[in-house]
């Protein structure tokens, strides 16, 4: 390994083995796009599912699925990407992926019944989840390990800011067009990078003989294990957890379908995925903040636009307007970043972003039915840098190190469980929100009372508003009893931006575990 990388690279002073021809980079950047037109999607779509609901006429448990079957299919399918590309190469997976997506987002936009919908979105998570791992592998492959804090950087900003900006984009998407748009936008770039990939991508050589030994039953263990999890995470808030028998029955069999794949993975010939990517200590630590980090940038992603639309009541457009600013300071820290990790320990980067992202989320817990743009700036712009501060060195610090064959196997397993994060997050805010509204509005109620000289004076108030429009002390009642509600939820949302704060603190002192990375990135940094 030559180790006369300067500054970034450029060319007379690069060694021959830190060139990278312009054909690789170009095809790169359509994997990259194609990576973030898939995480892109679901967000989207999640801005705007009251329309949908509305046009497919479905009821709003179904049209959760919606979410949860593309969720679902691209879970089960990030793990197999491993094996598909050694099996297919990187260029035949990614073509069939994004032709695959592009198709089944043709067939949402153009369905007319909730059942065709959650068919076709399962097949669009299923086949888009490939090019996802897919584009990590490759970065850390195909590139120059002195180019990684340039590639790094691009991966990342992707990965983090598609989640963030998506309900802006679904926001203004539904609003200037409909929501049949949300599915026909990715039809002409879907063919351009279809296209492009079967032209220029040439990084590797299929192996077909593997799929002589596909193993179905690893398969069908996966599938039963990774679906029901995200079955029992996805409706587990909204059914009341074990009270709900389909959700105690998905539980039992993500168990009984753990024990059997995670058996079969270590006696199979050639399994359907490999954990011994595991035993490296830096890409199983990596993998642990990665789905962490995961828990914040979905968790947050799903927090805001709730809060603005139940307390503020906002539109998607409007949502998407105030989250944008997430998104810009990701997009602009960013190149920051990368200049950083060449000259800093990654880890105290870590550090700094997960600290800087509590910072933020610590500023929402005093949220009030007030909080408006200018009340969310600070805390939207700490949770932009921090994110991006954190998740582009954990990308670095899990597969940078990591030898070349054991990539692709690695990258799938690296992006599950930054997914399974995010559904764990979700789940648990979403029950914390429930619970915690309960509690508040059992606190609030004991103190509203004939004794509380200002629920009194409030309560008249409301009387002599309603005189003459019925009954008014009743309407009056139910007047205050509204204002208790949505306060006991406001303070909810506060109880839960408190809990992310705590768990990001106690995550950001846990960075030191990590072995000090002798990272590519610090070749040209004097490490």
């Amino acid at each position: 390994m030559s180790t006369t990388t300067t500054v970034s690279g450029a060319p007379p002073a690069a060694s021959a083995a830190d060139y990278v021809a312009p054909k690789r980079l170009i095809a790169f950047l359509i994997m990259v796009f194609g990576m973030f037109m898939s995480i892109l999607d679901i967000q989207i779509v999640s801005a705007s599912l009251s329309e949908i609901q509305a046009g497919l006429s479905a009821s709003s448990s179904e049209v959760s699925w919606v979410q949860t079957a593309y969720l679902i299919a691209e879970v089960i399918a990030i793990p197999l990407s491993g094996f598909l590309s050694r099996a297919l190469g990187t260029r035949l997976l990614f073509a069939i992926s994004a032709a695959g997506f592009t198709f089944a987002s043709l067939m949402c936009g153009f369905t007319s019944s909730i059942e065709q919908m959650i068919l076709w979105r399962a097949i669009q998570g299923f086949l888009g989840a490939g090019m996802i791992p897919t584009v990590f592998a490759s970065a850390y492959t195909v590139f120059p390990r002195s180019k990684f804090h340039i590639v790094g950087p691009i991966i990342g900003l992707v990965a983090t800011l598609a989640p963030t900006i998506g309900p802006t984009v679904g926001g203004y998407i539904t609003d200037a067009l409909s929501w049949h748009w949300l599915f026909f936008i990715n039809v002409v770039p879907g063919i351009g990078i279809t296209i492009g990939v079967l032209a220029l991508v040439d990084f590797d050589e299929p192996h077909f003989e593997l799929l002589d030994h596909f193993d179905w039953w690893g398969l069908g263990f996966m599938a039963g294990f990774l679906g029901s999890l995200e079955y029992v995470l996805e409706e587990g808030p909204r059914n009341d957890w074990f009270q709900d028998t389909s959700i105690a029955i998905f539980a039992v069999i993500c168990l009984l379908s753990a024990i059997a794949f995670f058996w079969r993975v270590l006696t199979a010939r050639e399994p359907i995925v490999d954990i011994r990517a595991f035993t490296d200590r830096n890409f199983a630590l990596g993998c642990l903040f990665s789905f962490c980090v995961g828990i914040g940038l979905y968790g947050l992603t799903y927090l805001y636009p709730r809060y603005l639309a139940e307390i503020r009541g906002y539109s998607a457009l409007m949502i998407g307007e105030t989250m944008f600013v997430s998104g810009v300071a990701m997009f602009l820290t960013a190149p920051l970043v990368a200049r950083l990790m060449q000259k800093i320990d990654m880890r105290y980067l870590i550090m700094a972003g997960l600290a800087l992202f509590a910072a933020g989320t610590w500023q929402m817990t005093w949220v009030t039915r007030d909080f408006d743009f200018y009340e969310l700036l600070l805390p939207q712009i700490l949770r932009g840098i921090g994110m991006m501060m954190a998740m582009v060195p954990i990308n670095n610090i899990a597969l940078g190190t990591l030898a070349p064959q054991m990539l692709k196997n690695a990258s799938g397993l690296f992006n599950l469980t930054r997914n399974l994060g995010g559904a764990l997050g979700l789940a648990l805010i979403n029950t914390v929100l429930d619970h915690r509204t309960d509690f508040h509005i059992t606190r609030l109620h004991d103190k509203v009372t004939w004794g509380n000289a200002k629920a009194v004076e409030t309560l008249n108030m409301f009387t002599q508003k309603f005189q003459g429009m019925g009954d008014a002390s009743r309407m009056a009642m139910k007047q205050l009893s509204q204002i208790v509600h949505r306060q006991a939820v406001v303070m909810s949302f506060g109880d839960a931006f408190f809990a992310l704060s705590v768990f990001y603190v106690g995550l950001s002192l846990m960075v030191m575990l990590l072995n000090k990375p002798s990272n590519p990135a610090n070749a040209g940094g004097g490490h």
